[in-house]
C-alpha cells in the first residue's frame, strides 16, 4: 500500500495544477473584470511549464564521474567531479544534485548541491568530502531532483554510476630497526633473512654489474683506476611475526594505523614479516616482503573492523601459525595476564616478544596497568605504551629499552 501511494505521489502536483487552472478559469468567467482574467492568464504559462516539466525525461541525462583524489587516507579529503549532459535546452529552474553513497558515508553531507540550471546543456559539479573515514565505500550514483518555480511539480530520478573508493589507513614513515639481529659469527638461526650491514665493511672485491654506487671504494679507484666494491658482513635479521588485536577499543583506528606503518617500514627496508590479524575472521599472510604482499595486507587493514567478540587469549591458544613464531610484535590496546600466559604456551620457540599498547594522546596508564606491565617484563615481554604522535620512533624506543 505504501509503495502504491509513493508511486502516485508525483501525480499529486499534476492534479493540483489542473484543478488550479479550472478554478481560476471559472473564477474569471463568473467574476469577470481585469484582475480575475489577469490572474488566470498569469497562471497559464506557469502551469504549462509545470506540465512540461512533469513529462520531462530526467532519466535520459548523461552522467559521468571523475575521481580527482588519487589516494585517499583516513581522515583526509576526497574530491570528485560530476559532469551532467543533456540533449536539449529545456529550461530547468531549481535543480538539486545529490551523490548517493553507501551507509558508511551517511554522516558526511558535503556531496549535495542545488543550482538554477537554466537552458544550459551541460553542467559540471565538483564536490569534496572532508574527514572521510577509513574503509571501503561505494558511490552508488546521482540523484537529480527538479522543481518548478512554486514547487507545484517535483520530480526526481536516480542515475546509477557505481564506483568503489578505498580509504587507506594513515601510514607513518618509520625509522626501522630490526628488533633482533645476529651476525654470521654466531650459530645458524631458522626463519631468518640475510641482509648486508652497510655500516661494517670487511674488505674489497672487483666491481660487478648491479652493485650500488654507494658501495664503490672511491679511494682505491683514484689510486688504481679500477672499480672496487666494498664487501660487507652478512647480517641475519630474524623475520618478525606481527599480530594485530581486533578487540573493540576507542583506539582501534590508531591500532590499524600503527600496524600498517610497521608493515610498510619492514617492506621498505627490504625485510619481511608474517602478519596475523585476529577478529571474527582470521587473516594471515605468511610473508609480507614484496610490494604486492604489502598491498594485500593494506587492503585488509582498509576494510578491517573491531569485530573480535571472544577473548584474544582463547583465539591464539591453538593457532598453528603463531606456534612457529620466534620474534613476536603484538599491537593491541589492552594487554592482559591471560594473553601473556597463552602466547607463551602457544609459541614455544618464542625468543623475543614485544608489545605495543596503543593509547589516546591524553590517556594515562592506570595503576593496575602499570603493575601488569611490570609483570609482563618479568616474563620476558617488552611492553611499550605508544600514542599516535610517537609512531615514527616506535622501533627506536624498542631498541633503547
Amino acid at each position: 500500500m505504501k509503495q502504491r501511494l509513493k508511486r502516485l505521489r508525483p501525480l499529486k502536483g499534476l492534479v493540483g495544477i489542473i484543478f488550479l487552472l479550472i478554478v481560476a478559469f471559472f473564477y474569471a468567467m463568473f467574476q469577470g473584470g481585469f484582475v480575475s482574467w489577469f490572474l488566470f492568464y498569469l497562471l497559464v504559462p506557469l502551469s504549462i511549464y509545470s506540465l512540461f516539466l512533469f513529462f520531462y525525461p530526467l532519466s535520459k541525462l548523461d552522467v559521468n564521474r571523475t575521481i580527482d583524489t588519487r589516494n585517499v587516507y583516513s581522515g583526509g579529503k576526497f574530491a570528485a567531479t560530476v559532469h551532467i549532459r543533456r540533449n536539449n535546452h529545456f529550461p530547468l529552474m531549481y535543480v538539486k544534485f545529490e551523490e548517493k553513497v553507501s551507509p558508511t558515508l551517511a554522516n558526511i553531507t558535503s556531496w549535495k548541491r542545488m543550482i538554477f540550471w537554466g537552458m544550459k546543456k551541460e553542467f559540471t559539479w565538483t564536490y569534496e568530502m572532508d574527514h572521510i573515514p577509513r574503509g571501503e565505500h561505494v558511490l552508488e550514483g546521482l540523484t537529480i531532483q527538479v522543481s518548478d518555480l512554486f514547487g507545484w511539480v517535483k520530480k526526481d530520478a536516480f542515475i546509477p554510476n557505481p564506483k568503489t573508493i578505498l580509504v587507506f589507513p594513515n601510514v607513518t614513515e618509520m625509522v626501522y630497526v630490526p628488533i633482533e639481529t645476529r651476525y654470521d659469527q654466531g650459530a645458524a638461526v631458522s626463519r631468518i633473512q640475510t641482509m648486508k650491514d652497510t655500516s661494517m665493511a670487511t674488505g674489497l672485491r672487483s666491481y660487478q654489474p648491479g652493485d650500488r654506487v654507494s658501495w664503490i671504494h672511491w679511494k682505491s679507484f683514484a689510486r688504481t683506476q679500477t672499480l672496487k666494491t666494498k664487501e660487507f658482513e652478512d647480517r641475519q635479521s630474524q623475520d618478525l611475526f606481527v599480530l594485530m588485536d581486533r578487540t573493540p577499543a576507542d583506539s582501534f583506528e590508531e591500532i590499524v594505523d600503527l600496524t600498517a606503518s610497521i608493515l610498510q617500514a619492514i617492506v621498505r627496508h627490504q625485510a619481511s614479516s608474517a602478519f596475523l590479524s585476529l577478529g571474527e575472521h582470521r587473516f594471515f599472510i605468511p610473508s609480507v616482503q614484496s610490494e604486492s604482499q604489502l598491498q594485500q595486507a593494506l587492503y585488509h587493514l582498509t576494510k578491517v573492523q573491531p569485530d573480535l567478540t571472544k577473548s584474544i587469549e582463547q583465539v591464539i591458544l591453538h593457532d598453528g601459525a603463531l606456534a612457529q613464531a620466534t620474534s613476536l610484535l603484538y599491537v593491541t590496546s589492552n594487554l592482559t595476564y591471560e594473553w601473556i600466559d597463552s602466547v607463551q604456551k602457544t609459541a614455544s620457540n618464542l625468543r623475543v616478544c614485544t608489545c605495543f599498547v596503543v593509547k589516546q594522546k591524553d590517556e594515562k596508564l592506570l595503576k593496575e596497568e602499570q603493575v601488569m606491565h611490570q609483570f609482563a617484563a618479568s616474563r620476558g615481554v617488552r611492553v611499550h605504551t605508544i600514542t599516535k604522535d610517537r609512531f615514527a620512533q616506535a622501533f627506536m624506543e624498542v631498541t633503547r629499552s
